[in-house]
């Protein structure tokens, strides 16, 4: 395919430094801007360009001319500000990047759209940019286009919208993601302010591609925008599922007319083999031109492509390689034929096409089948543009991406790319990253004239540039008046220059001149007007045309001639044809020879003499020279005479008797042999000489044949005289070894085989003595020496190779083959003569497998083989490894019986389908070894795949379910990230899958250099590797990857830094007490301590501390010596090197002696003093060893026990865990279908608001009951509404807040109430609440900070501000806890609710065996085994339903386990209650009615046991069923919805369940026990508590995903959070408060105030039952979460409360988690006020009516009649209030809602 396109895609390259010299001598238009210019866009129109560049926009004229700039920064920016610039804080002067610059010319302006504030956009004059049209920074996040991170591309394109008939002018932007960016992948910008809408506003919203939480994983890059036909294109790279870092290349299509983004539809384009050009660097879109259209079809590649279609231009480059890069080409109609086949998949046949899996959606987490639909074919053109029913968006998969092949590859990264046609042919202009440019300039004319003659016009080979012959210069074929003539106008690559192609006469005598023809095929018509003349030196001739192309000259008379140079026979001179004076068309040399220095000369030539007279005068031009040896072929090895002619040897007939010398050499210049032979004689035959020599002999043995030159010199003077005299010497026995080979040699050679000799020979040496002629002796029959391979398949259909000599000399020789006795079928293409014959083995008989090869050629002569060959089948068994991952690249190896069967070439092996190359022949025998290909199926892992062995043509076997693709390993991290270029640092890398890993390679590459490293270490998460050694300099740039067999990914970030250097050391003597401190440079860029080594001498000295320019080292722990020993004769301190070591690195940094302390003294205190001591010491150990030997062995024992009790807590959590998660997953698929019973919006804040008040669930606010006569109802409800205007006063509610806080009955549970009635009285203006709220904080702050304890703000709702807080945080997460934290928490309440139910819970107790709350451990062991009943329930039809239950629980409990179960779909308040239903066990022919106490509970004493399933002896499997009753019978059930009446029905007896509470006998009978006794049970409950740590185990991972869903900043943090905590940074800021406090306050208003409260309270949001004992875990997991939200650290000890220490080792993650998130929301982008409002108003108005305002505010009202008279002071002693005679309407309000009669 490259052929072709070379042909028809012209591309040029001009490097920066050409480009420079052509505009010396030619001008070109150019236009120098003083920033990097980011987009140049041009005005169709008026053809003016536009520089959109760094803080500057250009506006030039179409020549290049500026005409008006327009300056863009910098501007004071910050990263996190939100417009206006004037309200941030932190701000800079930063640069203003272009980001987009689009033309809108239907009013005449320039959308230019930057990086600074949020990527605002402008709109400038396209007359002059100086002047701009519109701008604003005050429209909030709506209008914000593009990005401010440099590394986020946007693109856009116009387009038009239409709403309420109105059409509008907008642009749609594609932009990938930045972190302070929103998730808009693509949105739509009107350009004029509309009703609502603003310009440069967002105006269609569609989640799938705006607000979708995972956009930011699939690293969208946009690169080009266009549209076509109606259809609007993004072109785009990103990573297939957000999961893997892998590009790939995808171009997406949206209906113009589609105001939702239903049609969104994305298909994989592929570049190049295997797409290795998976990322989109650039792309253009234009019509392909006549002959490129023509090409495209012709290939079959492309579809039928014409000349006016489009075709997408595309340059791309490989993931990991940034020096490499293609140029693909897709024609618009592939893309949108293969779309239609996407949707049309979807729509119509489950998202298949061919059977396999086609389409899927990206940006979701989903993974349930959504092309459902079921559309018929003719009613699909009816959803071109998708629906709101139908799935959206779409994306091809991988397999049915479209493919094209790179059409040209270049050595560096393109990145810009523009197509023109010219003159039917395409031109692509191509620049790269290096600033150079291909087809640099868009003005072809001066490109063109920089060209000065025609050759390097037409080496441009450019479409747009030829040579115009008749005007001598280079131009466009529309500039050249005479083009159209033939051979008017050139250019390549058909046609080439005007040239001299022959002279006639070819050459002439120096002193013979005449007129020449000159011969030009390609000379243009030459008209009448037209004059030619020609130009020799200075002569000049007139030049005459005739019909034949051929112009005559004149030739200068001799006198003209240049002089002969020395030891040259000939002069050359240029001759110049021109044109109309000035215009030169062709030149050649011509040359005239002088015979007169031929002798003494050196030429090669042979020149054709013309004589006009045979007269003797002209007998001096006749040159002598040498000629026709004879023979010219010479056999080595015997001698041969040698004969050559002398031409025009007469004038020199006395020197020719002289001796002359002989010389000879072969062709390539290796001495044959050098000999001087003397000239016999020479006879004279007019004018001709014949030169005969002496016979000599040749020897030559490297090559059959060789060429030899012979040289005649003079023997006075020793040059050569004229010609070369050339012979070939040959060798009949090189390479002709037997007969066979040897009679298929040329005759010419006379070689025959010499049977004497056994050899070939020249005919003449063979000597048969007149017996036989050595051409008629025949060949002896034929020797078969080997035969390849030894073994073969019973089907045969491989083939084998049968080597030996005499098998024939043609391949018709061969007559026939045979394998143990069956025919073999001769490939003739593969005869080699005489030594190799290749054939096909068929069949072999199963009674006949094994015997010789014979060969029978024509004639009947024979060759067996002695090597035997043997049928037999391959027996494959077995495949190591049976797993590797998908990119292949394992090496796997087969073992089984007779694998080597036929040869490595035979052999083909395949897993499923995917190719495993067998590698060389040695690793080809007794076992095969293959290396896996790529699998490129969707499943991963795969089904166990066969392995198929494939010999020859015929037989196939394979080992079933053999080998399995894995997941490709990943990457997740390494340690450390920079090396120093010496290597050799220790490098971790972790991630997963790395056991299926073989190989694995670190490897360094840069510009000139390659360095790698096997890694050392390996298992599944972890691979270590030592840093590979650069020798290079470090002035070019490395890239570091790591290759994983066939994966590979590159290792980011990683550095390597220089290595460092090293001071002189200054202090030379060291002793066991200093320190040693080496000084340097760069330390600290790429080492640590830990990994660094010192040495003094052998010994290895502890590496301290290291800094940039220091090390710290202990001095040797022990005497250290050199490390070479060498004699020495002195007792002098010996040098010590001090070496460094860092990796591979070693540095000697200097010599050191070291030095001990004179130990004499030593010697006399310790016998001294030291003997006595120990003496005294042994005897107290020996006493002590005594006594504690004891006190030892009861040590070991209770260790021992300690390490079996932890053994069984270890394997208990992990036993647990393993149930807990199989049994969860029924739970896990009931919330991935949505299932999670969140409560409606109302139903929350009626229980976040009022279900704690002193009511319940009885409060009127949660009832919605108003006692209120229906003849007073119109009056109340008139004056309610009129109070709610009067609340939505400030300055009243203000004082009305302010008026009962300082009441003292107003306590705090009136404060808490008081604030949530408000709270939903101003639900329908949250904006206006949060403005409340924020001026009470405000005060509250003041208050604080002034007069108390800062810490304490917000901790306890001691104000109505802090209980409007509360509220308002409720609020305004009810969405995020829905969308996001809702699903963890559910899932953690499941779970804790799950295993504690899966042991035994005391129903009067309320203790469980499996809980994380100590004071509701059951203490006892209880003996239970576990149930499956089957429920049938009454009335609901034959379905029986499997219950699991506990032996031991009540019926109660059983019963709420069945509902449970059988009702598991419907929310908890829909449910049966266990009061309402009876169950009924039948375990015969009569049923029995189970309850908690009848008349057959057990007694003991006073003590009454409650009924289990095991009092009734029901069995596993047993059948219960299950009905509903109408009226609640009394009885004895445990009721855990009613406690009063249940205690009231058993008053009588006391009851219990499982364990009996300790009552007075049994405290009198515990008395007679032992204080022995009493601290055993006591020992014994508390060792239950490790089944605290059991259950804390099995729920660990529940509890982490909340936190990290409450606490995880990287994902989407609701807008409120920002905001209430900017404020808080803002005010604390304000009032100079320190980091510590603003985090308590922070914790105050958020975890504290709202997570713990849903967390302890998870019926706030969904609709579930929280029994006791799920609640006192919860408590426990709710503690942990405000401790980890806590700065202050918490010491603990034995005493600490179990709670406390149960999570004690996870409070430092928590913690850290909790600062991160606290982090992470500082660094968002801000939430404005408008923006914060805009959210709140969304909020009011979706749910406001559903609230029951009337009564919040009727209830408000009684607070105001409470507190009237204080109200009423307040008002009046507030000026602003009597302005507007607040006092008033309150009055007239009291009047109306309490017919009182007031002072009006």
């Amino acid at each position: 395919m490259e052929s072709w396109v070379s042909l028809l895609l012209f591309l040029f390259c001009h490097l920066t430094s050409q480009a420079h010299e052509a505009r010396s001598s030619t001008p070109v238009l150019e236009y120098l801007s003083e920033n990097f210019i980011n987009n140049v866009v041009q005005d169709p129109r008026t053809g003016r360009i536009y520089l959109g560049a760094v803080n500057t926009i250009y506006q030039l004229g179409p020549s290049l001319q500026m005409e008006a700039r327009a300056e863009t920064g910098p501007k004071e920016d910050a990263r996190t500000c939100t417009p206006p610039a004037s309200a941030c804080q932190d701000t800079k002067p930063m640069p203003n990047l272009n980001k987009l610059l689009l033309v809108h010319p239907s009013n005449g302006s320039l959308i230019v759209c930057g990086s600074r504030y949020r990527g605002i956009c402008s709109l400038l004059n396209l007359t002059n940019v100086e002047q701009q049209l519109y701008y604003s920074d005050s429209k909030g996040e709506r209008t914000y286009v593009a990005s401010i991170e440099d590394n986020v591309n946007v693109v856009a394109v116009m387009s038009s919208y239409s709403k309420d008939g109105q059409n509008f002018s907008v642009f749609l932007v594609g932009k990938g993601y930045g972190t302070l960016d929103s998730t808009k992948l693509i949105s739509t910008r009107i350009l004029q302010d509309f009703r609502e809408w603003v310009v440069f506003e967002s105006i269609i919203e569609a989640s799938t591609v705006q607000t979708t939480p995972f956009a930011p994983k699939y690293l969208h890059d946009f690169r080009h925008a266009f549209k076509e036909d109606g259809f609007v294109y993004f072109l785009f790279s990103r990573t297939l599922d957000g999961t893997d870092n892998k590009n790939l290349t995808f171009v997406s299509r949206l209906c113009e007319e589609d105001h939702h983004y239903y049609s969104h539809t994305e298909l994989q384009l592929n570049c190049g083999p295997n797409n290795r050009y998976n990322k989109v660097q650039a792309a253009f879109v234009a019509s392909p031109g006549k002959e490129l259209a023509r090409v495209m079809t012709e290939s079959s590649s492309y579809g039928n492509v014409v000349s006016w279609s489009k075709v997408l231009f595309m340059v791309a480059s490989p993931d990991d390689d940034d020096s490499d890069s293609a140029l693909c080409m897709y024609p618009l109609s592939s893309i949108n034929e293969r779309l239609v086949d996407i949707i049309s998949a979807c729509y119509s046949d489950s998202g298949k096409i061919g059977g396999y899996p086609a389409v899927h959606i990206p940006y979701t987490t989903k993974t349930e089948e959504f092309c459902t639909s079921n559309i018929g074919k003719e009613l699909l053109k009816n959803f071109t543009c998708g629906a709101d029913f139908l799935p959206s968006p779409l994306a091809s998969k991988p397999r049915f991406a479209l493919k094209a092949n790179a059409v040209l590859t270049m050595s560096s990264l393109l990145t810009a790319v523009a197509v023109a046609v010219e003159n039917d042919h395409t031109i692509a202009f191509l620049g790269n990253n290096k600033g150079e440019v291909f087809k640099i300039t868009k003005v072809p004319v001066q490109t063109c004239l920089q060209k000065k003659d025609c050759q390097s016009c037409v080496e441009l080979k450019d479409p747009y540039c030829g040579w115009c012959v008749l005007e001598g210069r280079c131009t466009r074929r529309s500039e050249c008046r005479r083009a159209e003539e033939k051979n008017g106008w050139l250019w390549s690559p058909k046609q080439q220059c005007v040239k001299i192609v022959s002279f006639f006469p070819a050459n002439l005598s120096c002193k013979n001149t005449e007129k020449v023809k000159i011969n030009i095929p390609s000379l243009p018509t030459i008209g009448p007007s037209d004059r030619l003349h020609c130009i020799i030196q200075s002569f000049q001739s007139e030049g005459t045309m005739s019909e034949s192309s051929q112009v005559s000259c004149n030739l200068p008379n001799p006198s003209h001639i240049p002089q002969t140079p020395e030891d040259q026979d000939f002069v050359a001179v240029a001759i110049r044809i021109f044109v109309n004076e000035t215009v030169e068309l062709a030149m050649k040399e011509f040359k005239f020879y002088n015979c007169a220095a031929t002798f003494c000369s050196v030429t090669h030539r042979k020149y054709t003499v013309t004589l006009n007279t045979a007269s003797a005068d002209n007998l001096d031009v006749n040159c002598p020279h040498f000629e026709n040896p004879d023979p010219v072929l010479i056999p080595v090895g015997y001698k041969t005479r040698i004969s050559f002619e002398g031409i025009n040897l007469d004038l020199y007939q006395v020197k020719c008797f002289f001796k002359t010398p002989l010389e000879t050499m072969d062709q390539i210049g290796d001495p044959v042999s050098r000999v001087i032979y003397e000239l016999l004689y020479l006879i004279l035959y007019s004018n001709t000489f014949q030169s005969f020599y002496n016979p000599f002999f040749f020897s030559y043995d490297k090559s059959p044949e060789t060429n030899v030159l012979f040289y005649v010199k003079d023997k006075e003077s020793g040059k050569k005289m004229d010609s070369i005299l050339n012979v070939t010497l040959y060798n009949c026995s090189m390479g002709r070894e037997d007969c066979s080979l040897c009679k298929n040699a040329d005759p010419k050679y006379r070689c025959v085989w010499c049977a004497k000799q056994k050899a070939c020979v020249y005919e003449k040496l063979c000597s048969t003595q007149g017996l036989e002629n050595p051409y008629e002796i025949e060949c002896p029959a034929p020797q078969i020496s080997y035969i390849i391979p030894h073994f073969g398949p019973l089907k045969g259909g491989i083939s084998i190779t049968i080597r030996g000599s005499n098998l024939g000399i043609h391949k018709e020789d061969i007559k026939s083959i045979t394998v143990v006795g069956a025919p073999c079928k001769h490939q003739e293409e593969k005869y080699s003569v005489s030594t190799s014959v290749v054939c096909e083995i068929g069949p072999g008989d199963p009674e006949n497998l094994w015997g010789p090869v014979e060969v029978e050629l024509k004639g009947g002569k024979r060759g067996t083989s002695l090597l035997h060959f043997t049928y037999r089948n391959p027996i494959p068994d077995a495949v190591k490894p049976a797993k590797g991952p998908k990119a292949g690249g394992t090496l796997i190896t087969i073992t089984g019986k007779f694998l080597d069967t036929g040869s490595r070439e035979d052999v083909q092996v395949t897993i499923g389908g995917v190719d495993c190359p067998c590698l060389g022949r040695e690793q080809f025998g007794p076992v095969i070894t293959c290396r896996t290909g790529e699998y490129r199926a969707d499943k991963v892992p795969s089904d166990p795949l066969t392995v198929t062995m494939k010999y020859g043509k015929s037989t196939t076997t394979s080992i079933p379910s053999a080998f399995q693709f894995m997941e490709n390993p990943t990457i997740l991290d390494h340690e450390p990230k920079g090396s120093f270029v010496c290597g050799g640092r220790n490098i971790l890398v972790t991630g997963s899958g790395f056991d299926l890993i073989q190989t694995a390679v670190m490897k360094v590459q840069g510009d000139n250099v390659t360095a790698f490293e096997f890694a050392h270490e390996k298992n599944d998460t972890a691979l270590q590797f030592r840093s590979p050694t650069l020798n290079d300099s470090l002035n070019q740039h490395f890239k570091t990857y790591i290759q994983l067999d066939n994966w590979k990914r590159e290792l980011k970030p990683f550095d390597y830094h220089p290595d460092p250097t090293f001071h002189e050391l200054t202090k030379k003597v060291i002793t066991e007490a200093s320190i040693i401190i080496v000084t340097g440079r760069g330390f600290s860029k790429a080492m640590t301590a830990k990994e660094a080594q010192a040495f003094v001498g052998d010994v290895l000295c502890v590496v301290n501390t290291l800094q940039d320019e220091k090390l710290f080292l202990d001095p040797p722990s022990t005497t250290p010596r050199a490390r070479s020993r060498r004699h020495r004769r002195d007792t002098r301190p010996e040098l010590l090197d001090l070496m460094i070591k860092f990796g591979k690195g070693e540095w000697v940094v200097g010599s050191v002696q070291y030095e001990q302390k004179n130990d004499l003294s030593l010697y006399i205190i310790i016998p001294a003093v030291i003997v006595p001591m120990l003496l005294i010491i042994a005897i107290s150990v020996y006493c002590y060893r005594r006594k504690s030997q004891q006190a030892e062995r009861e040590y070991e024992k209770v260790k021992h026990q300690l390490e079996n009790l932890e053994e069984s807590v270890r394997d208990r959590c992990k036993k647990e865990f393993t149930d807990l998660m199989i049994e969860m997953e029924d739970h896990t698929n009931d919330l991935s279908e949505g299932r999670i019973p969140f409560l409606d919006y109302k139903t929350y804040t009626d229980r976040v608001f009022f279900l704690p008040s002193k009511d319940g669930a009885n409060d009127v606010m949660i009832t919605g009951r108003l006692d209120i006569p229906e003849a007073r109802r119109a009056v109340v409800t008139q004056a309610l509404n009129q109070f709610s205007n009067l609340l939505n006063s400030k300055t009243f509610l203000i004082n009305f807040i302010r008026t009962l806080e300082r009441s003292h009955d107003f306590n705090a549970r009136a404060k808490v109430y008081f604030a949530s009635l408000l709270t939903v009285a101003l639900h329908g203006k949250l904006e206006y609440y949060t403005d409340i709220m924020r001026t009470l904080l405000l005060e509250l702050m003041n208050d604080y900070v002034n007069s108390k304890n800062p810490k304490l703000m917000l901790r306890r709702s001691e104000t109505v501000v802090e209980r409007m807080l509360c509220n308002w945080m409720s609020i305004c997460l009810y969405q995020f806890l829905k969308d996001s934290a809702g699903e963890p928490l559910y899932k953690l309440f499941r779970a804790i609710k799950h295993q504690i139910e899966k042991g035994p819970v005391d129903a009067r107790l309320k203790k469980a065996k499996y809980t994380l709350n100590d004071t509701g451990l059951l203490g006892d062991d209880v003996e239970y085994s576990v149930l499956t009943l089957q429920v049938l329930v009454h009335g609901e039809g034959p379905d029986v339903t499997p219950v699991k239950v506990l032996n031991c629980d009540t019926i109660s409990q059983v019963k709420e386990k069945i509902i449970e179960q059988v009702y598991r779909n419907l929310p908890y308040s829909l449910r049966p209650k266990v009061d309402s239903v009876t169950l009924e066990w039948r375990p015969g022919s009569t049923g029995q009615i189970l309850s908690d106490l009848d008349l057959t509970s057990q007694k003991e004493g006073r003590w009454k046991r409650v009924n289990t399933l095991a009092h009734y002896n029901v069995r596993d499997n047993a059948t219960l069923v299950l009905s509903r009753v109408v009226h609640t019978q009394q009885n004895y059930d445990q009721n855990q919805e009613n406690h009063e009446e249940r205690n009231a029905l058993l008053e009588d007896d006391k009851v219990f369940h499982l364990v009996r509470p300790t009552d007075e006998l049994d405290e009198i009978k515990s008395k007679r026990g032992s204080i022995k006794d009493k601290s055993m049970t006591k020992a014994i409950t508390e060792i239950y508590l490790t089944r605290l740590l059991s259950v804390k185990g099995t729920l660990q991972q529940f509890v982490d995903d909340f936190f990290r869903g409450v606490l995880c900043s990287v994902a989407v943090v609701p807008p409120a959070v920002k905001y209430f905590f900017d404020f808080l940074d803002e005010q604390a800021l304000k009032h100079n408060v320190d980091e510590e406090t603003i985090h308590i306050w922070k914790t105050n208003s958020l975890p504290l105030r709202f997570w713990v409260n849903i967390l302890k309270n998870p019926h706030f949001i969904f609709d579930v039952h929280v029994s006791e004992m799920v609640d006192a875990s919860l408590s426990v997991i709710a503690q942990t979460f405000m401790d980890a939200c806590t700065k202050s650290e918490h010491k603990l000890s034995r005493d600490s409360p179990s709670n406390k220490l149960l999570y004690a080792k996870e409070i430092s993650t928590y913690k850290k988690m909790v600062d991160d998130y606290y982090k992470g929301v500082r660094k968002m982008v801000p939430v404005s006020d408008q923006d914060m409002n805009t959210h709140l108003a969304e909020v009011s108005r979706s749910h406001t009516d559903r609230l029951n305002t009337q009564v919040a505010l009727h209830q408000l009202y009684q607070y105001a009649s409470k507190y009237y008279d204080g109200i009423i002071a307040s008002l009046d002693e507030d000026p602003a209030a009597q302005s507007k005679q607040l006092t008033l309407r309150l009055q007239q309000i009291a009047a109306a809602l309490e017919n009182k009669v007031t002072d009006l």
